[in-house]
């Protein structure tokens, strides 16, 4: 009965949200973050225009998907909007809700750190919704993330007329970002909502801004993404590019890509992440093999990097990513909201090291 009785009385909440005079504010006009580089072709893209042609075509049109983009704002209001129009009609996939493929995901920094809201549930191309109703919390700090596989066309925040709305405070000086490199899982497949894509749950357990350049089925480590990312001034660089490739294609590519992004960054460092022990192995010994093979190679790099006389690499095994219950995927590839917090619980005292180093 309770259970009823907050239903009748939450209902006419909604009604009353389209009667409130509301002041809507272009994302653009707050403080975007997860981008690194401005001369985009749509306003959200994650590589810049010129690439167009440089990089192969699946990975230009991933580019357009807003994985890891994030807008940080301040307001007092005490009931926040948003309205988003995307770019793909296909809101969902078979293995990953609307909710995180392009939904958008809001937070709200506490005393204790930042602390989930609301998520905004995409229900068209266009949407509006309340994300926040009637909280008497004052004057706050605010993070909205973009959708995972959907691009974003152009997305706004909505307040009351009397609200203050202004960007989110800039990072201290020295904080540039950590830039991660990598596949579908790094990109955020199959996450619930925006959030919970481990960079980002990095980004808010360090506090530090992210970009995340995961390119689903794509993370190839080509040379011209090599090139592309070495352009980027970031604080460290993640590597986690091995699901995507096949065991000749580490072979070939893993090293020249990190000696590469050293030759632009000769003390930047960087991470190596291991190809997650994925939780089907055990009944595909071809998977096992390929995934050990793998890993094998990428050590390999790290070992011979570091005795040229690099110090400035970082190792994270495979090992604690997933854990060893077999719990932490939708697909037994791709991880659920447990498996991506438990690669950011693994992930995270590697990355405390290295940004004491940059």
């Amino acid at each position: 009965m309770r259970f009823l009785m907050v239903l009748t009385l939450a209902a006419p909440l909604f009604a009353q949200d389209a009667e409130v005079a509301v002041r809507w504010k272009d994302v653009r006009e707050l403080r975007v973050e997860g981008q690194g580089w401005r001369e985009t072709r749509h306003p959200f893209d994650r590589l810049p225009a010129r690439a167009e042609g440089v990089v192969r075509k699946p990975v230009w049109d991933l580019a357009q998907q807003t994985a890891g983009v994030s807008v940080r704002f301040v307001t007092d209001a005490a009931t926040i909007r948003a309205r988003w129009s995307l770019r793909k009609e296909a809101l969902a996939l078979p293995h990953m809700p609307a909710t995180g493929v392009s939904g958008l995901d809001l937070y709200v920094r506490l005393p204790g750190g930042w602390h989930w809201v609301a998520n905004g549930r995409p229900e068209k191309i266009a949407n509006e919704q309340t994300l926040l109703r009637n909280w008497p919390g004052g004057k706050r700090e605010y993070m909205l993330y973009l959708p995972l596989y959907n691009g974003a066309a152009s997305v706004e925040i909505g307040v009351p007329q009397e609200a203050a709305l202004e960007p989110g405070p800039a990072r201290p000086a020295g904080a540039r970002p950590v830039v991660f490199y990598g596949s579908s899982i790094l990109q955020g497949g199959c996450a619930s909502r925006p959030g919970m894509a481990y960079p980002s749950i990095i980004g808010r357990k360090l506090d530090w801004p992210t970009i995340n350049l995961g390119f689903s089925g794509n993370g190839k480590s080509e040379p011209e993404m090599a090139q592309l990312l070495s352009e980027l001034d970031a604080s460290v660089f993640v590597y986690d590019s091995l699901p995507n490739l096949s065991a000749q294609e580490a072979s070939e590519r893993v090293e020249p890509f990190l000696r590469t992004l050293r030759k632009a960054h000769p003390k930047m460092p960087l991470v190596l992440v291991e190809n997650p022990i994925y939780a089907d192995v055990l009944f595909s010994e071809q998977r096992r093999t390929l995934i050990a093979e793998k890993n094998r190679t990428l050590r390999a790099a790290y070992e011979k990097l570091r005795k040229d006389g690099d110090k400035n690499l970082f190792y994270v095994r495979a090992e604690g990513l997933y854990g060893a219950d077999g719990e932490a995927t939708v697909d037994g590839t791709h991880p659920t909201d447990a498996g991506f917090l438990r690669m950011a619980e693994a992930i995270t005292p590697v990355l405390k090291q290295a940004l004491k180093k940059r």
